[in-house]
């Protein structure tokens, strides 16, 4: 087994242990190596980390995006599941952009409402 194979079967198992299903059709592949998330959790991966970044840049947004946010992925998630509409890659990685930004910015109000509970409390 080469170096790149033992990488990436460690990636596979960081993936699996995050909780990701790793479904081969769901997932992008390059140079014959499957992404260790499915293409919704890599979307949801990199919309937390352009969260964060926005975040620390000042930048902010209503409950009401992050709600429709959410919601974007919950009913491409639900349509799909009810057999109703396919989704492929390219859209279940948008959703999750979506709704990783959006749910970074949820945990951020929580916990700096809590913060600043506990400052009025102290």
């Amino acid at each position: 087994m080469n170096k790149k194979d033992e990488v990436w079967i460690k990636l596979m198992h960081i993936g699996h242990v995050l909780g990701c299903h790793q479904m081969e059709c769901r997932s992008f592949s390059i140079a014959g190596y499957q992404f260790p998330l499915c293409a919704r959790c890599t979307g949801v991966l990199i919309g937390e980390l352009l969260g964060i970044a926005c975040i620390i840049g000042g930048f902010r947004i209503s409950w009401v995006t992050i709600l429709i946010f959410i919601a974007i992925m919950g009913i491409d998630w639900f349509i799909q599941y009810i057999r109703l509409l396919m989704s492929n890659n390219y859209r279940r990685v948008v959703t999750g952009i979506l709704c990783g930004f959006a749910v970074t910015y949820v945990y951020f109000y929580l916990i700096s409402e809590v913060i600043r509970l506990v400052q009025v409390i102290f």
